[in-house]
């Protein structure tokens, strides 16, 4: 005999022999139609809430396994997709075991339905940042890893939770997203096509040679082990402005790359048109002073 057995044996055994010493016949009678009643509905809840975890166990298996089968689902996702199921499905169990009880469950989900408006309208703003996290997880516009700029800030992605998105700037500060806005902008994602041009503008005075710029600012890029050969960096000229002829140089790099590239090719730049003896202009200011 169980434990749950024994102890209702003894309850029924107590519930008999108070019954005979303070009632009548038919009054014990009634007790017991009662007793019987009662008994056979805490029974038979607590056959369903047993037999109801069982299966409970056996769908969330089947279900967790249907998400891990599918790649595009984050992990973090699939944590909490298996959680709202699970606590549905335990709500729906509890429900069903208060009407075996027979307590009326229309009111009991009326207050749920209620309760449930109510925090949806608490929590608006919440609810928007998880419906954008849901969105991010599932479309995957960038991952762990990846440089991306959106909102107005530049960052590399850190971590991605329901609600909000982390990323650590250029000088490293920690910057936190609400995924609601983060879902509704522009995000730009330097990382997934694995290749970023670095686009500069080198001016050079109108006496120098055309050839012989273009060479230097072109060693300047290639003497880089950073810099991609593929595709190619260019040098064109981009634009005859008012004191300067300035060129257009754009080396490739992988994004892990880019800012060691970028401040590399600057450098490089001066040191090779130095070599070359070509003259980068700058601002001349000329005071004349009149006498009177």
């Amino acid at each position: 005999m169980s434990n749950v057995g024994f102890k209702l044996s003894i309850f029924y055994i107590y519930f008999f022999n108070f019954a005979l010493k303070h009632h009548t016949m038919k009054e014990y009678q009634k007790w017991i139609d009662i007793a019987i009643t009662y008994g056979l509905k805490i029974i038979t809840a607590i056959v369903i809430w047993f037999v109801g975890k069982w299966i409970l166990s056996k769908i969330m298996k089947l279900f967790t396994k249907a998400l891990q089968k599918n790649k595009s689902i984050d992990s973090t996702l699939e944590k909490f997709l298996s959680n709202l199921v699970r606590t549905a499905l335990l709500v729906l169990l509890i429900v069903i075991i208060l009407g075996q009880l027979g307590i009326n469950t229309a009111s009991f989900a009326a207050i749920l339905a209620a309760a449930g408006l109510a925090v949806g309208l608490a929590l608006q703003g919440s609810l928007s940042n998880f419906a954008g996290g849901v969105i991010i997880m599932l479309f995957k516009p960038f991952k762990i890893g990846d440089l991306i700029e959106a909102q107005g800030v530049l960052g590399v992605v850190t971590e991605i939770q329901i609600f909000t998105t982390k990323l650590a700037s250029p000088d490293n500060k920690q910057i936190i997203l609400p995924n609601g806005v983060l879902s509704n902008g522009t995000i730009t994602n330097y990382t997934q096509l694995g290749q970023l041009r670095i686009d500069l503008t080198i001016g050079v005075s109108y006496d120098a040679d055309i050839k012989e710029t273009k060479e230097a600012l072109m060693r300047a890029m290639t003497l880089q082990d950073k810099v991609l050969k593929t595709p190619a960096p260019t040098v064109n000229m981009g634009e005859l402005a008012d004191s300067s002829v300035n060129y257009k140089v754009r080396p490739w790099a992988s994004p892990e790359n880019y800012w060691d590239v970028y401040f590399k090719t600057i450098e490089n730049c001066k040191i090779e048109l130095d070599k070359a003896g070509i003259e980068i202009p700058y601002p001349i200011q000329v005071e004349i002073q009149r006498k009177l």
